[in-house]
């Protein structure tokens, strides 16, 4: 029988899709700076770490990772952006939680909300679906010579909450305060991880299939289109072979 991935995973896959999109550097910007309103060294900013961490996946210049955090502290003049959620629901009832970062909020409100409108979603009343969702440290492993019982003994002495087997490999999850602890762990241990986020994961799940499963996946991509929004976080789920057949179809 075949797997299922949830969106956190299903994202990881589309990655190179995204990098294309042109707006990673942007994104990692804005997180570099507001993450740098809370002091501008990295080693007493965990936030800062994590945001400084991403620009090396993405190979961002180290001038332009100093000019973002000049302008996080107020050494350097630029554009005060603010951070907030909005909540909604998607295809087949999903629930959709959605951070934002924006220098013009009634603008990237009006905007969320004429994407989810459009594309068979609503916008919901705060803290409708928010419930729904906890702030977690997220590592995915795939395709990495290691056993559960060796990545579940080594993660939780690190500090980690739980470690899921899934079609495709591992995911260990912990609280925000231990992520770093157990990244660092995971990587001594010299075991990859192909996403390495926090993150806010769905306490449960939708089973979507079909044109609910298209119409979902569409809605995602449309939403992180928006220059807005960070990230968007979902509760539903897609069966690999679905996922497979989707891909092959667009391809």
């Amino acid at each position: 029988m075949g797997g299922h991935s949830h969106w956190s995973t299903i994202k990881r896959h589309k990655g190179a899709q995204d990098a294309k999109r042109g707006k990673i550097f942007t994104r990692v910007i804005r997180e570099i700076s507001i993450a740098a309103r809370s002091g501008g060294d990295p080693d007493g900013n965990p936030a800062l770490r994590q945001a400084i961490a991403k620009s090396k996946e993405v190979n961002m210049p180290a001038d332009t990772v100093k000019r973002a955090i000049q302008r996080g502290t107020g050494e350097l003049p630029g554009v005060q952006f603010e951070e907030f959620m909005l909540e909604g629901y998607g295809p087949g009832g999903t629930a959709l939680l959605i951070e934002v970062s924006t220098e013009k909020r009634n603008r990237a409100v009006a905007e969320v909300r004429n994407i989810l409108t459009k594309h068979n979603g609503t916008m919901a009343e705060p803290g409708a679906v928010a419930w729904q969702f906890q702030k977690k440290g997220l590592l995915v492993i795939e395709a990495q010579p290691v056993t559960e019982e060796q990545l579940f003994d080594l993660a939780i002495e690190a500090g980690a909450e739980d470690v899921k087997q899934t079609p495709n490999g591992f995911e260990v999850i912990s609280e925000p305060a231990d992520f770093e602890a157990v990244k660092e762990a995971i990587q001594k241990a010299q075991i990859e991880a192909s996403l390495s986020d926090l993150t806010f994961l769905a306490q449960n799940h939708i089973q979507l299939d079909g044109r609910d499963a298209e119409q979902a996946l569409k809605l995602m991509d449309l939403l992180e289109e928006n220059e807005d929004v960070v990230k968007v976080h979902a509760n539903f789920e897609i069966s690999d072979e679905l996922m497979e057949k989707m891909a092959a179809e667009s391809a």
